[in-house]
């Protein structure tokens, strides 16, 4: 079922709100890591967050609604950590090309430690998300890049927003195919694959 909009029933404005819907969000997490999306019934996440059927409802209409907000945090948290990782990044990286390098390693390390559950999310998102709703994702992820190259000085000349594109179709395709297509309890080679990527972003580094 292809969801083409987050709908959320009742918005959490209190604390104790957002600590009810994200207590939802994290027993979804929790079972997703055990089981695929489709076998989890909202009585599963229900009995792990400790709350009643009536309270999911007061949230949300469906189990599909939960899964789009799973995913939308997600996708917030990944975007906002990026841009985060480039206070520690510029710092540490004052040429243009090693600061790269630096955030794509930050990156891959944070999904590298969460990788079954990144693994679930991708093909979460590519179960249920319409074209709308993965455009505004990819989206962020792109100005996010935009943000983080713009906080370099030696970016002042460069193609901000071409660049950042290509970053993001690389970074993305590599982990998320890389994630997707693993077999089950398989290890995968996370410096390989950064090597990869950083080796496929170079190019567009040189030219931009």
């Amino acid at each position: 079922m292809k969801i083409t909009s987050i709908k959320v029933r009742r918005k959490p404005k209190q604390s104790r709100a957002r600590f009810t819907q994200d207590a939802l969000i994290d027993s979804f997490v929790q079972l997703l890591l055990e089981k695929e999306a489709n076998a989890i019934t909202i009585r599963e996440i229900t009995d792990l967050a400790g709350v009643g059927l009536g309270t999911f409802y007061e949230y949300f209409s469906q189990k599909e609604d939960l899964l789009a907000l799973t995913i939308h945090h997600h996708v917030q948290r990944n975007a906002l950590s990026l841009k985060q990782a480039s206070e520690k990044a510029i710092k540490s990286c004052p040429e243009f090309d090693m600061y790269i390098q630096e955030l794509i390693h930050l990156q891959l390390e944070q999904i590298a430690e969460h990788s079954p559950l990144w693994k679930q999310l991708f093909l979460l998102e590519r179960q249920i998300s319409n074209t709308e709703i993965y455009q505004k994702h990819y989206s962020q992820h792109v100005q996010a890049w935009c943000f983080v190259l713009n906080q370099h000085p030696e970016h002042i000349l460069r193609e901000a927003e071409r660049l950042a594109l290509n970053i993001h179709r690389i970074s993305y395709g590599f982990i998320s195919q890389t994630l997707m297509v693993s077999q089950h309890e398989q290890i995968i080679d996370w410096e390989r694959l950064e090597q990869d990527i950083q080796m496929a972003i170079y190019g567009f580094i040189q030219t931009s």
